[in-house]
Formats: C-alpha cells, sequence, structure tokens
C-alpha cells in the first residue's frame, strides 16, 4: 500500500470515498507511530503511550487510563475492516506490508491491556468495562472475517465483563446501571454502552430495560437528549446531574438502532435532531488556514460541526459521537433528512479536524517517537492544532484519538448504508 497524505489542500467539493479512508489511514499511522509501544518491552504485546513526548517507561508510571485503551482498540478495529477491502478496493494494510496489520496490533492491544491491568479485564468502572467489551466484540467479528477467529479469549471476556455488567444492573433506582463499584451513581455513560453490549449479544429484553429507564429518567425532553445520571448520597437522597454531554448521546443511538422498532426508531431520529440542535458550533464561516501553502478557506455556513469537550477524558467524547452518528446515517430505516443530518454531523466535524491539523516538525520533541511530517490533531475543531498543540506542547492520546475516530467514520459512510456497521 502508498502511504501518501493525503492531499492537504482545501476544496470546495466534499472528499470522496477514496480520500476519506486516506485521511483515516494517515491519523492511523500518526496514532500507532506516535503513542504505540510494547508493554514492558515484551513482545506480542501492544500499548497505547498517554502522553508524548514521554518515556516508555515514564508512560507506564502514569496513571492508567483503561478506557482510552478501549477506544485505541475500536480505532484499530475500524483501520483493520478497511484493510479487508471491498469492491473495487483491494485488501491492503494500512502501514505497509513489513509492519504488522491493524488487526495484529488491536490483537496484541488486547494482551497488553490485560497484563497492564494487573491479569484481568475487570476494573471499578462499570462504563470503562463496557467500551472494551463492545471494541473486543467488533475484533472478534474482525477476526472472523480476516479468517483468524480467536473464540476462547472471546469467550473469556464475554463471561468475566457479562457477570460484572449483570451485577451493576440492579433494581435500585427503578434500573439502570452503576457507574462504577462504589455504587453511588447510575448514569447514562454505563447504562448506555452496557445496554449496546447486551443488545450486541443477544440479551435484547435487558437491552430495552435499560434503554426504557434512561427514557424515563434521564431524557430531557425539552432538549431531545440525555442527562448525565442520579447519584446517591450517603443519607440516600438523590440527587440529577444534568449535564448533557456529547459522548453520552452516541451509544444511547447505538442502542436504539441495534434493538429496532418503532418507537427506538423515533427516539433516534429525535437525538440526531437534537444533537444537531444544541451540541454543534456556531454556523458562522471560519477561515482555516491551509498547512502547507498558509491559504484560507472559507467554510460554508451550513457546515455542522459538533463541539469538542477539551483533553483529558474530555478529549475522547465527541470522537464517540461521530462513531454512532456514522451508524445512523447508514441505516435505511431512518427518514432520509435525518441521515442526512447525521452524515453532515459526521463529514463536519471530521473535516474541520484534518483542516486544523499541523505536521510535526523536524528537531521537536515528538519526532523521536514518530517521523517528521506526521499529523497531530487539534483538540477543538474550529482552532488549528498550532494553537493547541505547538511545538513542544504535550500531546494527549485522548485527542488523537477523537479525530482518528471522526475521520473513520467519515469513511464508513461511503459505503452503501447498512445497520450494524460498527
Amino acid at each position: 500500500m502508498t502511504q501518501p497524505d493525503a492531499d492537504a489542500t482545501p476544496n470546495a467539493a466534499p472528499a470522496s470515498a477514496t480520500e476519506w479512508a486516506e485521511r483515516a489511514d494517515v491519523a492511523a499511522r500518526s496514532v500507532t507511530h506516535l503513542f504505540g509501544q510494547r508493554l514492558f518491552f515484551l513482545p506480542g504485546t501492544h500499548i497505547a503511550a498517554t502522553t508524548r513526548p514521554s518515556g516508555r517507561i515514564g508512560n507506564l508510571s502514569r496513571p492508567w487510563h483503561y478506557w482510552w485503551q478501549a477506544h485505541y482498540l475500536d480505532c484499530l478495529v475500524d483501520t483493520g475492516l478497511r484493510e479487508l477491502g471491498k469492491a473495487g478496493t483491494p485488501p491492503a494494510k494500512f502501514d505497509g506490508d513489513a509492519r504488522p496489520s491493524a488487526g495484529q496490533l488491536a490483537s496484541r492491544l488486547v494482551t497488553g491491556i490485560r497484563l497492564r491491568n494487573f491479569l484481568t479485564y475487570v476494573n471499578n468502572y462499570y462504563d470503562d468495562m463496557a467500551w472494551l467489551a463492545l471494541s473486543t466484540l467488533r475484533l472478534e467479528r474482525l477476526a472472523e472475517e480476516s479468517r483468524r477467529p480467536s473464540p476462547r479469549r472471546q469467550e473469556r471476556i464475554r463471561k468475566s465483563l457479562t457477570l460484572q455488567f449483570d451485577s451493576a444492573s440492579t433494581d435500585d433506582l427503578g434500573g439502570g446501571t452503576f457507574w462504577s463499584t462504589k455504587r453511588d451513581f447510575k448514569n447514562t455513560p454505563a447504562t448506555a454502552p452496557v445496554a449496546l453490549y447486551y443488545a450486541r449479544t443477544g440479551n435484547a429484553a435487558k437491552a430495552q430495560a435499560l434503554l426504557d429507564w434512561l427514557e424515563t429518567r434521564l431524557f430531557d425532553h425539552a432538549r431531545g437528549l440525555y442527562l448525565d445520571g442520579i447519584r446517591v448520597r450517603s443519607t440516600g437522597e438523590t440527587v440529577l446531574e444534568d449535564a448533557i454531554y456529547t459522548y453520552n448521546q452516541g451509544p444511547v443511538l447505538g442502542a436504539l438502532l441495534e434493538l429496532g422498532g418503532t418507537a427506538n426508531l423515533e427516539r433516534t431520529a429525535t437525538v440526531v435532531r437534537a444533537v444537531a440542535a444544541h451540541l454543534t458550533l456556531p454556523a458562522a464561516p471560519t477561515r482555516t488556514n491551509n498547512i502547507r501553502t498558509h491559504a484560507t478557506r472559507t467554510e460554508p455556513a451550513n457546515t455542522m460541526v459538533l463541539r469538542c469537550d477539551g483533553t483529558g477524558d474530555g478529549g475522547l467524547f465527541t470522537g464517540i459521537l461521530t462513531r454512532y452518528l456514522a451508524l445512523a446515517a447508514n441505516d435505511q430505516r431512518l427518514p432520509q433528512d435525518v441521515r442526512t443530518t447525521a452524515a453532515g454531523l459526521v463529514t463536519g466535524t471530521a473535516d474541520a479536524l484534518w483542516a486544523g491539523r499541523r505536521l510535526i516538525a523536524a528537531g521537536e520533541p515528538l519526532v523521536r517517537h514518530g517521523q517528521a511530517g506526521r499529523p497531530v490533531f487539534s483538540s477543538e475543531p474550529k482552532r488549528p492544532a498550532s494553537d493547541t498543540y505547538p511545538p513542544g506542547a504535550a500531546v494527549e492520546l485522548s485527542t488523537q484519538l477523537q479525530a482518528w475516530m471522526a475521520l473513520e467514520a467519515a469513511a464508513s459512510l461511503e459505503s452503501a448504508p447498512k445497520v450494524h456497521d460498527n
């Protein structure tokens, strides 16, 4: 596979299927080269550093971001599925024939996660485990399509994590899933991905019960979006946390689409429209510098760009939403205007993140982890990476995964619409 940087020159015309795939490959190479490393130098392992520039050992002493690794796994699966090729596109590795495929890196990453997590897939946060459960399900699908299934490992993961979800999804507060083993907070971040996991593993009744609880307790009818959660104080008093986050809407969309049915599809349409109305940036035209020519581009006033939530954990939020908006855009059961809106949110956001990237310059500290000319993506779609991550600044894995996810979501729109793709 040839690996040129995709054309950075702004065009008035929308990106083609080939261009989105090339952009996603550029992001995949950037993240895997900049952040990927062996765990404790062990062969057959892979793990992502959480910050660069940084040393290998120093990264292992940092706080353990289990759920970032789960989304790194999801991104590798996205790239791995594209590596398989499709009609008119032959199979090809994203990083060249001499390097591991995305699927191989993903399998090594699962090993790395287990070892780094003290020989278990269980941790204290049920939402973290749900993200890993979902990504390993998708990895097994990739392995089956690659004719390299690992059913024993997948069965161990499924059995272990399903027990956790069963224990966390209780009748307290009328239903829902606890966020952590403290069992003092039931929220959308845990309930929605657990519902999606149940839906994808054949337990539709449990999945629907969790969605019904979200609908009853955490759906804001005025805005058409899901609130954060319900906290239980030591006195037994409950407090509604009414913040609205982008990523909370994503797995709800996924679960609604996975289960289907008139009511769930109608709720999907409501949420997509509400995301466009409430979770996007102002639509005023902006001018963006071209990273090669320093020319400027005026974005159309009707371009929809999702808001982002900064760095740290928030650096993943909008990328997660784009993944599930792409599912809605590809689902022919939804009204055409809803599918068009979902697609526009994905491509508008992906295009803004792509346009705002900067290329790593020779001599800056990041070069020792990758190569000069690799891109760094901004944490904010309306600000260039030269502002948010100037040369010498520390770059977090979360924000780079977010851009990669958005580009993969945009690339997935170019296939024939189908329901359960991601």
